[in-house]
């Protein structure tokens, strides 16, 4: 079941996770910034528009899957599944902390619409290779989506995968690269160099399409042109922005694994105003393009109103 909303719609809505990002991160004083904001916009789109799933009934058996393989990035994955009503927003200013559901890597069925555990690098491709196969043997017309890192491409066992979804020509398998060009420890092109990637899948035998990750329509047209996939599994290639509407964020490799608070850099303001200003380039964004939305929806955000509540308690 997804939602029939507008492009514009839609980057509202991307926002609005980025600011749930932000705001998570900024209470668990731990965890991914780059990527979760750069995947905001896909997220959204399959979340919003794309996958046939229900969060009234997540463990449906006509829903579509989704795995996600580079799981540090789940912060923006957390946010996607409370705003889309699998548990509540409040629930998200326990990000990381003792005993909550929300851990540093997802875990299947910690919460509902999780699908799998995810944590070593290079496995998530696996499991989505294993589950598609399984549909298509069985002949139902389930789809797996498989959110991959490009940084997580260094390992063998991703290839492996690769090879093994050509090989039974799983055309029900659309897996997502996170083409942002960074890991851990710097540009990908210098740690391990990736190339062409599109050139490199078309030479394993799969179906490719290269995309602006962070241009909503662009991003809509492609997953519904990849409903129709046929014949070989499909990888689209979507070149993100990492740290994307945080300005002092934006490709710099060393937010990958930062959260605002976390890290001062030569662009970015002193630590104890890095979420405000954060937030406020995102409102400042939204205000510019599409009207103060969050102004007149203010009830729609029990986290931040959690939060203050909490701050006035103390």
């Amino acid at each position: 079941m997804s939602h029939n909303l507008t492009i514009k719609e839609l980057q509202i809505q991307a926002d609005i996770i980025r600011e749930d990002i932000i705001t998570s991160l900024a209470v668990a004083k731990s965890g991914h910034s780059a990527g979760p904001l750069g995947m905001a916009d896909i997220f959204t789109a399959l979340y919003f528009q794309t996958l046939n799933i229900n969060p009234k009934n997540p463990d449906d058996p006509t829903r579509d899957f989704f795995i996600l393989s580079n799981g540090h990035i789940c912060p923006v994955l957390y946010a996607t599944l409370a705003n889309r009503g699998f548990f509540p927003k409040k629930e998200l200013l326990t990000l990381r902390k003792l005993n909550s559901r929300l851990q540093g890597h997802p875990h299947r069925t910690s919460i509902p619409g999780i699908e799998t555990t995810s944590g070593p690098l290079g496995s998530g491709l696996s499991q989505a290779s294993g589950i598609a196969l399984a549909h298509q043997r069985d002949n139902k017309p389930n789809k797996v989506y498989c959110v991959v890192g490009d940084g997580e491409q260094n390992e063998g066992n991703h290839w492996e995968a690769v090879m093994f979804a050509a090989k039974y020509k799983l055309s029900n398998l659309i897996a997502i690269t996170d083409r942002n060009y960074i890991q851990i420890d710097g540009p990908t092109e210098q740690v391990m160099p990736l190339g062409d990637l599109e050139k490199k899948y078309q030479a394993f035998n799969w179906n490719t399409i290269t995309i602006d990750g962070n241009n909503m329509q662009q991003i809509i047209a492609t997953f519904n042109q990849a409903k129709q996939n046929k014949d070989k599994p499909l990888m689209i290639i979507a070149k993100t922005i990492p740290g994307k509407g945080v300005s002092f964020m934006e490709n710099d490799y060393r937010w990958h694994g930062s959260p605002p608070g976390g890290l001062k850099t030569e662009r970015s303001p002193e630590k104890d105003k890095q979420q405000s200003i954060a937030i406020a380039e995102l409102h400042a964004k939204e205000i510019s393009e599409r009207g103060n939305w969050y102004k007149t929806h203010n009830h729609l955000h029990p986290i931040h109103n959690a939060k203050k509540s909490s701050s006035k308690k103390k």
